[in-house]
């Protein structure tokens, strides 16, 4: 539940698992357990973008038949673009990202600063730019704030959204490019975990696991973009920085 939870809502995802295997003396969960989870909410977030996914497959085909690029393609392309630092940073400072999970301290102080640039998005105003208007650079800075959501801590979903909205685009377009570009990243992470499984454990739980990551995460990605289009996603700050207050406060 928590996983499919705080996947979507931008108030970090691995910061609350670090939180609550902290809080309940948990060691770390199997890593076959880890991966049907992550399974689950990439499951969650293909069923609800089926639509925009079946279309860009369509632009790709029509762009590889007529040989020019279809409007549809066009967010597959900044997709490819956004996932490139994403990666870099990935494969480069894995070893530093890894380590700050065993600091709760750390944790919650990057949970505060999710909530604060969570919070700096009520002060852009402007009408945002459709697709049509997204450029490169928009893509890669928003690859680029998915690539420090890679510390614990740093909501994933949080940073990428405002990385677009900062970017000038607008709010559905910032929340749809999000969560497709999660796609990649998920599913790429998800690959490079199962290449570490040496046991499939309780094979019944961890099915039971990504069933309900798959179904409770389903539920917050249908609020969260349902609070992005009334652009009230600054309203989740309170909640990092009570959070992020509470988890430095009870780690010191």
């Amino acid at each position: 539940m928590v996983q499919g939870i705080t996947e979507f809502l931008p108030i970090s995802s691995s910061g609350h698992l670090v939180f609550f295997q902290s809080l309940f003396g948990l060691k770390e969960p199997q890593i076959f357990f880890d991966v049907m989870l992550h399974l689950g909410t990439l499951t969650a977030v293909v069923v609800y973008f089926r639509h925009d996914i079946w279309e860009i497959i369509r632009g790709i085909g029509y762009s590889l038949k007529e040989k020019e690029i279809h409007q549809s393609s066009r967010i597959f392309l900044w997709i490819l673009l956004a996932s490139l630092p994403t990666g870099l940073m990935g494969i480069l400072l894995k070893g530093w990202f890894e380590s700050l999970f065993s600091k709760p301290t750390i944790v919650g102080g990057m949970i505060f600063t999710t909530g604060l640039f969570l919070w700096l998005t009520r002060l852009i105003k402007k009408k945002g730019r459709t697709i049509e208007k997204m450029t490169w650079m928009d893509s890669f800075l928003i690859g680029i704030a998915q690539g420090v959501a890679i510390i614990p801590g740093i909501s994933r979903s949080g940073a990428t959204i405002s990385a677009g909205l900062f970017c000038g685009l607008e709010r559905e377009l910032s929340g749809k490019f999000s969560f497709l570009l999660s796609i990649p990243a998920i599913l790429g992470a998800t690959v490079l975990e199962f290449r570490k499984i040496e046991s499939h454990g309780e094979v019944g739980v961890s099915l039971l696991g990504m069933g309900v990551a798959f179904g409770v995460g389903l539920l917050a990605l249908r609020f969260l973009m349902k609070i992005i289009k009334i652009g009230k996603i600054s309203k989740f700050a309170y909640y990092c920085w009570a959070v992020g207050s509470l988890i430095i406060f009870l780690t010191n």
